[in-house]
Parts: C-alpha cells; structure tokens; sequence
C-alpha cells in the first residue's frame, strides 16, 4: 500500500519538477549564450543597443 501511494505522489509531482528543471535549464542556457555573446562582440557599437 505504501509503495501505491510513493508512486502516486512521484507522478503528481514530476510535471512540476519537470518544468522547474527546463526552466532553470533555459536560465542557464540563456546566460551561458549572452555572456558568450558579449565576449565575442566586444567594443562592437551595436552591443549597446540590445541593452
């Protein structure tokens, strides 16, 4: 009955964990990319216009 109940939880809960994890996969992607970005187009006068 326990493990009924453990499985239950586990599959009520993982779309949410799911969504926070590519999410928080997304934030990070996003800021590896931008800074990735600045590097390379560094004292580029366009630079200032995405701001």
């Amino acid at each position: 009955m326990a493990g009924a109940i453990i499985i239950v939880i586990v599959l009520l809960l993982s779309p949410f964990i799911i969504t926070i994890s590519l999410a928080a996969a997304a934030a990070a992607l996003g800021k590896l990319l931008t800074d990735d970005a600045e590097k390379r187009h560094e004292g580029s006068s366009l630079v200032q216009t995405n701001i």
